[in-house]
């Protein structure tokens, strides 16, 4: 399915209740495709890394991402 981009301004959820029952979308700029709306479709491996930050996945700390961050931020300052 296409549609405009001002298609997609004007009634974004309609566009998107059909991505909702799997049709994927393409919108178009002055006739040319310029993105895509695909359906999400976890995988397994996204299911057992949903609770992991990227940028912590390849860390062996046995922290939590909540712990790390709290732990980041613990040395922030603000100056007014």
């Amino acid at each position: 399915m296409e549609v405009t981009t001002k298609e997609l301004r004007i009634q974004p959820g309609k566009i998107l209740e059909q991505v909702t029952i799997c049709k994927e979308i393409t919108i178009t700029y002055r006739g040319k495709p310029l993105a895509r709306i695909v359906p999400f479709q976890a995988s397994r491996d996204d299911t057992e890394d949903a609770t992991i930050f990227g940028m912590w996945k390849d860390q062996s700390n046995e922290t939590s991402v909540e712990e790390q961050v709290r732990n980041i931020r613990k040395g922030r300052t603000f100056d007014n």
